[in-house]
């Protein structure tokens, strides 16, 4: 359509401004005219080429038009990173249209050059840099940071450091918006000890100094370097706060990350956005629902329920602290949805035993035309796994790779390794296993081993153990598996021979830890741990609530001990797990009728699931517990798990 346009055919007045009168009427039947008018409109703001610039240009020329109704940073795009033979040609050609413009024109390059670091190509601002440079035409100190800000989402450190000797070549070395760009493209390019030598040297700091430097020192992990820079700062601003609580709450300390927002409140800093989704984030690694519960009603009054990525995290945190009620209407309240939208919510629901709803969950996510990723694909094999779902889970794993285009990854494979083995399929999981393209990881073979526990198959445990010793010899859970698989056959021996190999190995087994919050407060407690202060009252509760549960059918498992012992001082064993202290403190201590919550690092074991199973029948309490693999919510003497985990 371009080649064949001619400006013979343009009226006087022109079309981009103003509709004249017509007064001759064969003019105003005449199609040829309306054509070359739209033709150049739709040019103006979407030429493409250099020729179809020139097009337009002409047109404003001859009909005597200012050129700023160009859009001058696509003119200096096009014109300078277009591919013909005439490129020198054309990059003078955008120039010339810039001279004639009150406008300097450094400053349009420097936008262009804006534009092109923040977009979907940042390697297109290092080429205009460069050509900037050949044709004699000196950025300024704009120019360097937003060419410095390409290297940084590049990663490209050659390049970086060339910039950086052009900044001091040409006397911007003390300027700070150049000094802060070069701060972060140092540690974005893992040169850390570059940032420092920066941020040393410099004579004068602002908040974007240490806000930079103290986001990446969190990046590697150097949480108290990070620390040290908040409290050296004079000022500080929401991005200073939310730095420190994001940073923490990435590290895995989300306890630190929620101190530190309760400092920002008393600073009376309002929090934005991204402080919040990193709280909400803390909040579900915490199990801190009251904290998660007052961002909730923040969110509410601040607006922010439009935002996408608040609402996936808002799901997340309420799966997280066991409140699937609220995950759901945070869910179906969202105006619009992304995939990550819908694998939370079905991954929430599979780990709290509502397989078929997330089933259908996920029909709704395919008819409402939302492909599902590899995420949402884990979030529904665990469906299947803790379903027992095994053709099912065989037709949805072919489904993800014939259907959808997505390669299978290790938590794909290791769903189904605990599908197969939870089922009571180890030789088929064992099959599984050898068939699998990439090699097979800890976690898969640990899935195995569980399978050898719960269907005490002592001999194909044997075997798995060797795999696990090879690729995880200091995980002390594969040890205790193996062990009690030993005991349940009653071969005491072996069961010892493991413990002294572990003690051999200076391998100690991690202690059953158990924590509820009650009054805002963390309340932690150890397996067997006497150190609470209600401890004495917590053993006297437990022991008048073990006989109750005794009339109610509790039968104490004592096969779990795995030392030989006798049957009462087993018993006594079982009673001072720390699930089971943790509930009979929320007992003792939570609002009445209010749902008790405990957060567990170890997954429960067949006693405590039976006694809790009790405990919400005789004390009228839903019980929620949320271990390492999912969570069981307990009511009226039934769990959600349905007694199969």
């Amino acid at each position: 359509m371009a080649a064949s346009f001619s400006f013979t055919q343009i009226p006087t007045v022109s079309p981009l401004h103003q509709n004249p009168k017509k007064t001759d009427k064969t003019h105003e039947k005449s199609p040829r005219n309306t054509d070359s008018e739209d033709h150049v409109t739709h040019l103006l703001y979407n030429f493409k080429a250099p020729f179809e610039l020139k097009q337009v240009h002409s047109h404003i020329i001859k009909n005597n038009l200012s050129p700023t109704i160009l859009p001058l940073n696509k003119v200096g795009h096009i014109c300078s990173l277009s591919t013909p033979v005439s490129l020198s040609n054309n990059f003078d050609y955008a120039r010339k249209i810039f001279e004639s413009v009150d406008k300097p024109e450094i400053i349009i390059w420097n936008s262009i050059l804006k534009d092109l670091a923040t977009g979907d190509n940042p390697r297109e601002a290092i080429l205009l840099f460069t050509k900037l440079r050949f044709h004699d035409i000196l950025p300024d100190t704009f120019g360097c940071s937003f060419v410095l800000k390409a290297c940084s989402l590049l990663l490209s450190l050659y390049t970086g450091k060339i910039i950086h000797g052009f900044v001091l070549k040409s006397g911007f070395g003390p300027d700070i918006f150049v000094q802060n760009t070069l701060i972060h493209m140092y540690a974005c390019c893992g040169v850390m000890g570059a940032s420092n030598q920066i941020f040393h040297k410099m004579d004068q700091r602002d908040v974007i100094t240490y806000n930079t430097m103290i986001t990446h020192n969190f990046k590697i992990g150097d949480y108290v370097a990070g620390r040290h820079l908040f409290d050296e700062m004079g000022e500080r601003n929401v991005t200073s706060w939310t730095a420190m609580i994001a940073g923490y709450t990435q590290l895995g300390k989300p306890e630190e990350a929620i101190n530190m927002f309760h400092e920002m409140e008393k600073a009376k800093v309002r929090p934005n956005e991204v402080t919040v989704v990193s709280v909400l984030s803390a909040c579900a690694d915490m199990g801190a629902l009251d904290l998660g519960r007052k961002l909730h009603l923040y969110i509410k009054r601040r607006g922010f329920c439009s935002n996408i990525r608040v609402c996936n995290t808002l799901i997340d945190m309420y799966v997280k602290c066991g409140c699937l009620d609220k995950a759901r209407e945070v869910f179906y309240e969202m105006q619009k949805r992304t995939v990550v939208s819908w694998s939370t919510m079905i991954m929430g629901l599979a780990v709290h035993g509502h397989g078929l709803e997330a089933f259908k969950l996920f029909d709704k996510m395919k008819e409402e035309n939302v492909r599902p990723n590899r995420v949402t694909f884990v979030g529904i094999l665990h469906a299947c796994s803790h379903m027992g779902l095994v053709e099912e889970g065989l037709r949805l794993f072919d489904s993800m790779v014939r259907d959808h285009g997505l390669e299978a990854e290790i938590e794909h494979y290791g769903c189904m390794v605990d599908l197969f083995s939870r089922s009571g399929l180890l030789k088929e999981a064992r099959e599984f296993i050898d068939t699998m393209p990439i090699e097979p990881s800890g976690a898969i073979w640990g899935a195995l081993l569980g399978g050898c526990r719960v269907h005490k198959n002592v001999e194909m445990g044997e075997e798995v153990i060797k795999h696990l010793l090879e690729l995880e010899p200091q995980n002390d859970g594969y040890y205790v598996v193996l062990s009690n698989i030993y005991a349940a056959a009653d071969r005491w021996e072996d069961a010892a021979r493991v413990r002294r190999l572990m003690k051999e190995r200076g391998i100690r087994k991690t202690p059953g830890c158990s924590s509820i919050v009650v009054d805002g407060i963390v309340h932690e407690f150890l397996a067997g741990d006497g150190s609470h202060p209600q401890a004495k009252e917590i053993y006297e509760r437990w022991e008048q609530l073990a006989q109750e549960l005794k009339l109610e059918g509790y039968v104490p498992d004592t096969s779990l001990v795995l030392l030989d012992m006798e049957e009462e001082e087993k018993e006594h064993s079982l009673y001072r797990h720390s699930e089971k202290l943790a509930v009979v403190f929320g007992l003792m201590n939570a609002p009445p009728g209010k749902p008790i919550r405990i957060m567990k690092n170890l997954r429960v074991c067949r006693d405590c699931h039976v006694a809790l199973k009790l405990v919400s029948r005789v004390s009228g309490r839903q019980i929620v517990l949320r271990d390492r693999n999912r969570f069981h919510c307990f009511m009226d003497g039934e769990c959600s798990c349905r007694d199969y985990w």
